[in-house]
């Protein structure tokens, strides 16, 4: 089953780093938001039911 409580979290920490990078440092928000969004992607299919 997949952890969703994880998920959650770890997109929320990194919306939030990534407005502390605003507008300062654009590129730097983005790489946080697309790290988050791939670990949370694999996470997902690590955890889900085949």
């Amino acid at each position: 089953m997949p952890n969703y409580q994880k998920m959650y979290s770890i997109l929320c920490g990194a919306a939030s780093d990534a407005l502390d990078q605003l507008p300062a440092k654009p590129e730097e928000a983005i790489r946080i938001l697309q790290n988050a969004l791939d670990q949370t992607e694999e996470l997902y299919i690590q955890t889900s039911d085949p």
